[in-house]
């Protein structure tokens, strides 16, 4: 067996390389299962936020809102990172079945999630503008660096000419 090398960027660049050990097709397969994961956990837990909702008013909570939400800023970091998390795998998704058969049906079950998360996001969290609107730009955070990335790679491609 060969020695492993001793700069860890080297190490870590001989463990993580790919070197053509799986086909596409495999790859496309694994990546796809792994975001439809996360898409399910993250719904889930937008769905049904951590530690539960108000059930009645004697608290003087708002009945449906989550529990969670009375303390803000972790309730908040919560709902960006879960937004972003759900948003990019959504557009994974969408990504690795572009063109295939039933494309179509996969957008629209991937967007009728989307809107779902929403408004059960709405549902659940103290009313407020301000932070709805840093939601919904997390949510299309991943497609526009995907948009730019495409734009930038055609930019490179016609210049190149």
């Amino acid at each position: 067996m060969a020695n492993p090398p001793e700069n860890p960027l080297k190490l870590l660049t001989v463990l993580f390389n790919h070197k053509g050990r799986d086909s596409p097709t495999e790859v496309r397969n694994v990546l796809l299962v792994v975001a439809t994961l996360i898409a399910a956990v993250t719904f889930q837990a937008g769905v049904s936020p951590p530690g539960g909702v108000w059930q009645d008013s004697s608290s003087g909570r708002v009945p449906g809102e989550a529990i969670y939400a009375s303390r803000t800023g972790p309730f908040y970091v919560f709902l960006v990172c879960n937004t972003l998390a759900l948003a990019s795998s959504i557009n994974l998704i969408i990504s690795l079945t572009w063109g295939f058969p039933f494309f179509l049906e996969v957008v629209v079950a991937t967007v009728s999630m989307a809107v779902t998360y929403g408004s059960a996001i709405f549902a659940v969290t103290p009313k407020s503008d301000e932070q709805f609107r840093w939601l919904l730009f997390t949510g299309f955070v991943p497609f526009l660096l995907r948009l730019l990335i495409q734009m930038g790679k055609y930019y490179l491609f016609v210049m190149s000419k």
